[in-house]
């Protein structure tokens, strides 16, 4: 581990993940909640996307969309935690460049595209809500495929450009990056030369995704909570639909929020103690993807009855086959 300023001809190939700073003496208990949480992750999201994919009526867009919301949130867990656990554990903290890098455009991808998920969910339910009508014409499958097309070209131009960007600097000072994984200020920061380009495309990240993101979101919303308010014949309606609402609201501005504070905080020079900031870091990409199955799933009729019947006819199916091997037992 090479910490002191070194040449300018010099660059690391090599780094050093170090999350938690003062939890270090304990980071091995630190591997228990985290791994609890990852395989809660997997669990919830891997049976929602099962459920999803085995009922031929639950392939519509808006359920086709939390079933692609339901991998991508594995996929992203999966690009953190597991290396993550195996630092805690076995001190296997060293990464290359290489391997920084991608960890960093893989993170900052799927993370785009979940924003790009999450706004494609609130204008599908907006459509259906607020225009029943024009609903079939617009969502449609060729909907679908622009919405794939758009999404991978914003987020791999621009996430590429943002790792790109941070690949071209020389590191020739500290090799320590205070993350549990490669963040890219956190990267971005152990720089000898100017950052000002990087720092430049992380505000640009920000303005591309949670800028044009959150006020069409926040918009669809509040249009859906105001049409569903007005037409509820009953109070118990109306508490249903804005508590629904408002679930959403809450998880989708926590997404966003943490995110934009951990991912800005380096560039307005917020003072946020580096656990706290590691924190704010996991949290911002665990929590959602822990929460969205209970909120798009055991909180949805049809997925949940779905799920239930499934259940039920392989329960069904497995008592049959105990009683056949029985009778042929004894006979």
């Amino acid at each position: 581990m090479l910490e002191a300023p070194l040449s300018r001809n010099f660059s690391h190939c090599t780094f050093v993940l170090r999350g938690f700073p003062s939890l270090q003496k304990h980071r091995r208990l630190l591997a228990l909640p985290f791994s609890a949480s990852y395989l809660l992750v997997l669990l919830g999201n891997s049976l929602l996307v099962y459920v999803i994919c085995s009922v031929e009526r639950l392939h519509s867009p808006m359920y086709l969309l939390i079933c692609t919301l339901c991998f991508v949130d594995i996929l992203v867990v999966t690009t953190i935690i597991p290396n993550m656990l195996l630092g805690f554990l076995f001190d296997w903290n060293e990464i290359s460049l290489v391997g920084c890098l991608t960890q960093m455009f893989f993170i900052h991808f799927l993370s785009s595209v979940e924003s790009t998920l999450l706004l494609a969910m609130a204008l599908d339910r907006y459509f259906a809500i607020c225009r029943p009508l024009r609903y079939n014409d617009i969502i449609n499958s060729s909907m679908l495929v622009r919405l794939v097309l758009f999404t991978l070209v914003r987020s791999v131009s621009v996430m590429a450009t943002l790792v790109g960007l941070a690949g071209s600097l020389q590191f020739c000072g500290s090799n320590v990056i205070q993350h549990c994984y490669c963040d890219h200020m956190a990267l971005v920061s152990l720089a000898c030369d100017s950052t000002s380009r990087s720092s430049a495309a992380g505000l640009a990240v920000i303005i591309c995704f949670v800028g044009a993101d959150i006020p069409i979101i926040f918009f669809s919303y509040m249009k859906i909570l105001s049409v569903v308010l007005r037409s509820a014949a009953a109070g118990e309606d109306s508490r249903k639909a804005f508590h629904t609402c408002s679930t959403h609201l809450i998880v989708m501005m926590c997404f966003y929020l943490v995110g934009s504070i951990t991912f800005l905080s380096h560039n307005l020079n917020i003072p946020i103690p580096t656990d706290i900031n590691n924190s704010m870091g996991l949290m911002y990409i665990l929590f959602p993807a822990t929460i969205n199955p209970i909120i798009y799933g055991v909180r949805t009729k049809e997925i949940r009855d779905s799920f239930l019947r499934i259940f039920k006819n392989r329960a069904k199916k497995i008592m049959t086959a105990k009683v056949s091997s029985a009778g042929k037992e004894k006979s």
